[in-house]
């Protein structure tokens, strides 16, 4: 690839992420609008939630043969739309199968489309030969802090809901339809001879060697939906906080996500993946466990700060781990690991509920800790030690995710 075709890749693939992120979060924080919108019942909602990361499951597995035909550029050009346009019938359907019909179409589209662009993320940064991942995450998590801000908006002006997703939508669609011109598949030839080199050990072993970065993606998914859902229900009726307050710390967490992904790859180029991983395992097991003592609302929030600043960094090394192990079918590697992705967000939240309900929300928190500390253990498989990036460890052209040593 040209360098100059490398930096516009690089360019659309951020703008997509960042999409991703507004459009999830606008779904995601205004779940009790749509349920008042079609007279969900609280026993049914759960369903309808659940049915979003099944079916999005499941097309991270569709997207992992179909890419063997079409290229991931593809995939998502046409996915990103379809996430868009089923955010739009969420809002202007008025029957209860109307809405169940578009969250079914979201929940494929995002399937889709979080495989190929974690698929264009990884092939991208073999290119580039140094830790771009988390950027493209940190797109993301921008994504998502305006998302939030703009569904706050619409619930403080009482806006209806197509109200407040058809201006994103007429913005973010025809940009990411723009954007989309720019993606940069893998190099054909080079992914050629690698495919060939890897085809029988991905037969024959693949799912042995994704297995422990599979259950850490899903330990920080369950770390991720643990903050995304009993967060404020945490600080309001345990440490006692403010109804108001009790909305900082999901905020904080957010912030805190972006700042890590922002300056993350420095630390990835700088002192390894296996380093950055650990410490972020550190950092996150710590915070939860902030926030199980936590004595006061703030001394709570400072443990969702650091839970951010941990987590943030390990769902990307994960992916960019699976590229690694098989860098010549890595697609395939990142499709199938994305399907733990919704695995950890369906088992977090019913889990801590559960284990609050019938124990205490403050040992409910132990849980999530220990299963992040099990990164820990699976460390390595993120890479060698010696695999750094900067200074004296600089290597121009390196693959960044590819067995070591590998010239682009």
């Amino acid at each position: 690839m040209t360098d100059a075709r490398l930096r516009h890749g690089r360019a659309s693939l951020a703008l997509s992420f960042f999409a991703q992120g507004v459009a999830f979060a606008l779904l995601v924080t205004r779940i009790p609008a749509i349920q008042d919108r079609y007279g969900i019942s609280d026993g049914l909602l759960p369903a309808f939630l659940a049915a979003v990361p099944i079916l999005a499951g499941v097309a991270s597995v569709i997207t992992e043969r179909l890419v063997k035909r079409v290229a991931p550029s593809v995939v998502l050009r046409w996915a990103q739309p379809v996430v868009l346009l089923a955010l739009l019938g969420v809002a202007a359907g008025s029957e209860i199968w109307q809405v169940a019909v578009a969250l079914g179409g979201f929940g494929l589209a995002v399937g889709a489309l979080d495989a190929s662009m974690n698929m264009l993320g990884v092939s991208l940064q073999r290119s580039y030969g140094r830790s771009i991942m988390l950027g493209f995450h940190a797109a993301y998590s921008l994504g998502g802090i305006a998302g939030a801000s703009l569904a706050w908006a619409g619930a403080h002006w009482d806006l209806s809901l197509l109200m407040s997703y058809l201006p994103v939508a007429m913005v973010l669609l025809p940009t990411a339809l723009v954007g989309s011109r720019w993606y940069a598949d893998a190099d054909a030839e080079r992914a050629g001879r690698e495919g060939e080199k890897s085809a029988g050990e991905w037969q024959a072993g693949a799912f042995k060697l994704l297995l422990p970065l599979c259950l850490v993606m899903t330990f920080a998914y369950i770390g991720d939906s643990t903050v995304s859902n009993w967060s404020a229900k945490y600080l309001q009726d345990v440490l006692g906080s403010s109804e108001e307050l009790a909305t900082v710390p999901y905020n904080a967490y957010m912030v805190t996500t972006l700042l890590g992904r922002a300056v993350g790859d420095l630390g990835v180029r700088r002192f390894g993946a296996v380093a950055v991983v650990r410490c972020g395992t550190v950092l996150a097991a710590a915070g939860f466990g902030v926030v199980a003592v936590a004595p006061g609302a703030w001394v709570g929030m400072l443990g969702f700060t650091m839970l951010g600043l941990g987590l943030c960094v390990i769902v990307p090394q994960t992916f960019a781990a699976a590229g690694r192990l098989f860098p010549g079918a890595s697609d395939a590697a990142v499709a199938r690991l994305n399907v733990f992705n919704y695995v950890g967000f369906l088992i977090g939240s019913p889990l801590v509920g559960a284990l609050g309900d019938a124990w205490s929300y403050r040992w409910a928190m132990v849980v999530p800790t220990v299963l992040v500390l099990v990164t820990l253990w699976y460390a390595r498989s993120f890479g060698a030690d010696t695999a750094r990036y900067g200074g004296v460890h600089e290597r121009p052209r390196v693959v960044d995710v590819g067995r070591g040593g590998n010239e682009v």
